[in-house]
């Protein structure tokens, strides 16, 4: 079954003025936007770099712990997150997955943008400039993590790329554009119910 690497995006500095580097950046962007729209581009490449897939989407977030991930078909997948539970539905299985918040969270790329604490879950460090952008790197700190390490890569103020490198060495990369920081959005945009006769699973 497809699974975009989850809330890749997750998570990272998506806008913020230009500071020394960019791990002041992505401290920064936690502590100030609030919320955000944008829409993206993921790659997904296997380790070797032979495979890719693409897809493309939107997603939202409020701070604390309310997110969405809409990707557009023929990826169609909605990752919706209220403040207490994930909920990952699948149009063309009509499946909805459920979790709880904490359990679906944890120390992932999902934490930074839902306003979980970077240096408590997270090393971070700055990396040299690549492709024109800043760089910085937050590798989890929980042994049992889903991934190796979350990149985030700045243009000016802007975030340009997000990169989740996951334990198998799967690389998905996220190109951001039409970012919106601290707009409002409706708290329906995070409440979710399964459709009619959808299989849900809770995990």
């Amino acid at each position: 079954m497809k699974r975009p690497i989850l809330m890749a995006l997750l998570g990272a500095a998506l806008a913020g003025p230009a500071w020394a580097d960019a791990v002041g950046s992505l401290r920064q962007f936690v502590q100030e936007v609030k919320s955000a729209r944008a829409a993206f581009t993921q790659t997904v490449s296997s380790p070797d770099g032979a495979r890719k897939r693409s897809s493309e989407g939107r997603f939202e977030f409020v701070r604390p712990n309310r997110f969405r991930f809409d990707y557009a078909p023929p990826m169609a997948q909605h990752i919706v997150a209220d403040g207490q539970k994930v909920w990952l539905h699948d149009p063309d299985l009509n499946q909805v997955t459920v979790r709880a918040m904490g359990d679906a969270l944890g120390a992932t790329p999902a934490a930074l943008l839902a306003g979980g604490s970077l240096d408590k879950d997270f090393t971070l460090k700055a990396l040299p400039d690549r492709d024109g952008l800043q760089w910085a790197e937050a590798v989890p700190k929980a042994r049992d993590s889903s991934f190796q390490a979350v990149r985030v890569g700045f243009r000016g103020r802007d975030l340009a790329a997000l990169e989740i490198v996951d334990s198998f060495g799967q690389v998905s990369v996220l190109s951001m554009r039409q970012f919106e920081a601290n707009v409002n959005l409706a708290p329906e945009r995070f409440r979710f119910t399964p459709p009619p006769g959808a299989d849900v699973l809770e995990q």
